[in-house]
């Protein structure tokens, strides 16, 4: 009850929603056409080394501003160390210098009508040089040897010491160790109570091990053990402790003063202050951690540290999850109730010592507090509840291998994926709270850095809307002086987004897309009725906390697969903890907690769970309820403090009564695989909740729906499959379309058009790859919108500037003729001054001959073209095809590996960056000789992989470096190429 009574205290910030304007659905569609610059993406603005100057940072501000980029986060981080410098100075973190650059930016993206964020320190996580030691990051690692008496042994206190540091990423020079703890333990040990001190004070010393079986376990604290991982000059250095709130205040406080006090407030200059990623590898200690665990469990958790702590490495992820010290298997049990103890008390203590302290300091400056509210020693739910704008994270660092829009794995969880698992968290957080604004480090990119294309973005980001992001911040782009610096200029990481890039002049139809699309979703409340509680507190229990995005493992790996079944068979779907289900109301067939109201919950794997979570579990099932508990049901407490019997015997008596409502509670094995058609199964047999009927499932097909204030309905629907298209017929239930039209808002465009269902509330989808559509349920039928081009009316197609949908008119569409011979080529160069002109007689991929595998830049299509159209005919090649009124001439390119953009007659038909390249070009052709022009704008990836480390060692270290060799990419357009009608059948 005591751990409740601090939870409570602790969501005293997030219980009150933030308030929404009422929108109507007319109000918001007028603004979705040409949203406001804080709806469009942001850029993490990597200052590399800080050797920064004001005029490149004003010319990179309006670079950013013309790509269709809405703000920056100003990201001090360390100079790449493969990047020619030009000898430019590092300015120091807040020095008077580098805070009169701040100035410049603030003063710059204001005119511009740009947003700044500013990140706290540099790195990540943050600390800086000038640290005291009592405000550095400690850990208590143990170490463990077997020994067998009678023997004596001569022990030397540094080599012990140094024998325990675990292998962190960013190991800190300058850290400090203290052994705690030396004893010897019967192999296996049965209890706390069996250990025999055999710590002595000297630097060297001698121990007697009596005959027996023994472990020699020591805990060796280490203060400073971490060094920020890519620290600017100023904020690099140790770590800080996280768990000291002074030192916390101090470090936050430093940094405000010294910039309010020479330039003014922040509040009015920037959005919010970020918080990356709390990487702290491990972290759990600080200087009143004992006493303070003692006062709250009632026990000394030094006593059981040598059995709950695991060999440690990179990013505190265990070596393994074997124990240090062998203990029996009665013993085994305690020491994991003992192991959930600390784990919940160091995130406790991180929710109130930092979190609680730096949304305190953000609210105090005036500016929201944004931060990545996860890491190792985070509730991953709860702590991103006090954020203003909480942020997760979606990659592309190994698209290569993972390879998201191509295959989609049930035995990796990042396979396939561009977001992660922590994205779900973070969302779900969002929603309890209220918060319509779910930030995502979009996009990470460390890896396929030269080729990434337009077309990836979007699949991955798209998916990343999936997980309920509403606003993306890409990562990233780099602080380069371009017109000064060697191509390709400074790069630490990201996509890179630069004038550089060849498809840099295209990426503002992509910025024009996600702008529309988070403008919706941010005025939209996110639906579900559905809940999920994750077995991370027997995660706790057994193998400790894991280290978020990327755990090195987790318990029930399938867990993923649950919520994106439940959004791919149709429905809408939360995360919950026991805290949120404690906190909650169980009333009339629901657990309502704020405004959110779930009719079903699941629980994933769950062994033990707290008494107060299984009384309201009960209660929720009695009030009409559905519980799910998949794989085990619930039947052990938590925790090794108060009456383990009998809390033990109040979580089996509630499930021994939730189990006799046999219509309400139902226990299933999850499948080895197929978790689409399983849960598609059980949610018929068991009548879950779902508001579409999805007639096809795909893994790839996903969606959400979310409800405006004034009552409106958007569906947000996607195909994340990078070469495959999808058909499947959709109904809608009555709760969507009960007085409601449907339209189809175009995120490309901003136009819409009515989307006309069949008698049954159907649609016939016919989605292509990586396609998306927002579909809004109007309450109110809008006037003064006409319908959708006619070639494109009875199909779903959604590519850039040629809308999608619209009134189920009956279309013919006969077969294509097809042109895909004798081209004109021009290859013109990204980096060469020449152009070079040649023959194609057939298409291919550039990749695949010697004489162009390397090319980077755009290449040029064009042949002549005739069009004679008389009504009985129209010529296509030797072809006759007939033509009606209202028919429509289609180009339908076949594959394409990069930008296209088609001209007729020197007239652009339009941008396609993903997809369907398919171009209605009825109203460029003219009668007699036409031009067909088509360019294909690739990646650099190519090009650089024939530079050497000695000639280029920027681009080597991103392509052809040992941990990044990546093969040549595919380039330009492949086809077939195809020219048809599509037209109306005549009317008799």
């Amino acid at each position: 009850m005591k751990k409740l009574l601090i939870w409570v205290g602790l969501l005293f910030f997030c219980q009150c929603a933030p308030r929404h304007d009422v929108t109507t659905t007319e109000q918001l569609y007028e603004a979705f056409r040409q949203p406001a610059s804080a709806y469009r993406p942001f850029v993490r603005w990597w200052w590399n080394g800080d050797k920064v100057e004001a005029d490149e940072l004003v010319r990179e501000l309006r670079l950013l501003k013309e790509a269709g980029i809405g703000g920056v986060e100003i990201n001090p981080i360390a100079f790449p160390s493969y990047c020619d410098s030009l000898g430019k100075p590092s300015l120091p973190w807040l020095s008077p210098e580098w805070i009169d650059l701040l100035k410049v930016c603030f003063d710059e993206a204001d005119s511009l009508d740009m947003t700044c964020d500013l990140l706290v320190g540099s790195g990540w996580p943050f600390g800086a040089e000038f640290l005291n030691e009592d405000e550095r990051a400690q850990i208590v690692v143990n170490y463990a040897e077997p020994v067998t008496g009678p023997a004596t042994l001569t022990m030397v206190r540094d080599s012990l010491c140094a024998r325990a540091m675990p292998q962190v990423s960013s190991p800190y020079a300058g850290n400090t160790k203290e052994l705690m703890l030396l004893r010897l333990y019967p192999n296996p040990a049965s209890s706390v109570d069996e250990g025999i001190d055999v710590l002595q004070h000297d630097s060297i010393f001698t121990i007697e091990i009596p005959e027996g079986d023994y472990t020699l376990a020591a805990l060796v604290k280490i203060n400073g053990f971490l060094e920020v991982i890519n620290g600017a000059p100023g904020a690099a250095g140790p770590v800080l402790d996280h768990f000291n709130t002074e030192a916390v205040h101090r470090y936050l406080n430093n940094m405000s003063d010294k910039i309010e006090n020479q330039i003014g407030p922040l509040q009015g200059r920037i959005r919010a202050l970020f918080t990356d990623s709390m990487e702290l590898e491990g972290a759990n200690w600080t200087s009143d951690m004992a006493e303070t665990f003692q006062g709250r469990y009632g026990y000394d958790i030094t006593e059981w540290l040598p059995f709950v702590l695991f060999k440690i490495g990179s990013m505190g992820s265990a070596l393994h999850y074997n124990p240090v010290v062998p203990v029996t298997d009665d013993f085994k049990a305690l020491v994991e109730r003992a192991r959930y103890d600390f784990e919940d008390f160091k995130a406790q203590l991180m929710q109130e010592r930092f979190t609680s302290t730096y949304l305190e300091w953000c609210h105090g400056l005036g500016v929201k507090a944004r931060a990545q509210a996860y890491g190792r020693g985070f509730y991953p739910l709860e702590n991103a509840m006090g954020y203003d704008i909480p942020e997760g994270e979606s990659w592309t660092t190994n698209w290569l291998k993972h390879k998201p829009g191509e295959e989609w794995s049930e035995q990796d969880y990042r396979r396939g994926r561009a977001y992660t698992m922590v994205n779900k968290f973070v969302s779900s957080a969002a929603h309890l709270a209220g918060n319509r604004n779910v930030s995502c480090e979009e996009m990470t990119n460390t890896y396929t850095v030269f080729n990434m294309t337009l077309e990836q973005l979007k699949i991955g980001g798209d998916q990343s809307a999936i997980s309920g992001v509403t606003h993306s911040v890409f990562h990233g782009f780099n602080y380069s002086p371009n017109l000064e610096v060697p191509f390709p200029g400074w790069v630490r990481y990201g996509a890179y987004y630069s004038e550089n890039n060849p498809w840099w002049p295209y990426f503002k139809y992509y910025n024009d897309y996600k702008a529309r699309l988070s403008y919706a979703l941010q005025h939209g409340t996110y639906y579900a009725d559905i809940a999920i509680l994750n077995p991370e507190n027997d995660m706790w229990s057994t193998i400790g906390m894991q280290n978020e995005p990327f755990p090195n493992t987790t318990r029930a790996k399938y867990k993923t697969l649950i919520w994106e079944a439940i959004n791919k068979c149709g429905g809408g779907v939360d995360y919950v903890s026991e805290n949120i289900i404690n906190e909650g109301e169980m009333k009339r067939g629901a657990f309502c907690y704020g405004d959110r109201r779930y009719n079903t919950l699941i629980l994933i794997d769950i062994e033990s769970i707290h008494p107060e979570t299984a009384e309201q579990l009960l209660r929720f099932v009695e009030a009409g309820g559905k519980l799910l508990c998949i794989d085990t049901l619930p039947y052990q407490s938590l925790g090794l403090s108060g009456d383990i019997a009998m809390k033990d015997a109040i979580v089996q008596n509630c499930f021994e009564q939730i189990r006799s409502f046999e219509d309400r509670f139902v226990l299933v094995e999850p499948p080895q695989e197929g978790f689409i058609h399983w849960y598609d199964s059980l949610m018929q047999a068991e009548q879950l909740p779902h508001y579409l009927d999805i007639e096809t499932p795909s893994p790839f097909v996903m969606q959400n729906r979310y409800t405006t204030d004034d009552g409106s309905e958007m569906l947000f629907l996607i195909n994340s499959h990078r070469y495959q298209s999808h058909q499947t017929k959709i109904t809608f239930h009555r709760e969507l379309t009960h007085r409601k039209y449907p339209w189809v808002w175009d995120l490309h465009t901003g136009e819409r058009y009515p989307l006309t269902l069949n008698e049954d509330h159907s649609y016939d989808f016919d989605l292509g790859p990586a396609e998306s559509v927002l579909i809004v349920f109007e309450r109110s039928k809008p006037f003064g919108v006409r319908g959708a081009p006619t070639a494109l009316r009875n199909s779903l197609r959604s590519v850039a500037e040629v809308p999608f949908g619209a009134p189920r008119t009956p279309m013919i569409s006969r077969a294509g003729v097809n042109i895909s011979t004798d081209w004109d080529i021009e290859l013109i160069h990204a980096r060469w001054d020449t152009v070079i002109h040649t023959h194609f007689d057939t298409l291919f991929d550039l990749k695949d001959r010697p004489e162009t595998q390397h090319f980077a830049g755009t290449i040029v299509y064009r042949k002549p073209l005739t069009w004679d159209p008389i009504v009985s005919g129209t010529t296509l090649g030797d072809r006759r095809e007939p033509t009606y009124a209202s028919g429509a001439t289609l180009l339908d390119l076949g594959l394409v590996e990069g930008v296209s953009e088609v001209f007729v007659n020197g007239q652009s038909a339009g941008v396609r960056y993903y997809g369907r390249r398919q171009y209605d070009i009825s109203d460029l052709l003219h009668e007699g000789d036409n031009e067909l022009e088509i360019r294909v704008t690739t990646t650099l990836g190519n090009y650089l992989k024939t530079f050497t480390k000695e000639d280029n060692p920027t681009a080597w270290i991103y392509v052809n470096h040992p941990k990044r060799d990546q093969p040549l990419q595919p380039m330009g357009m492949i086809g077939p190429v195809k020219l048809s009608i599509q037209y109306k059948e005549k009317s008799f």
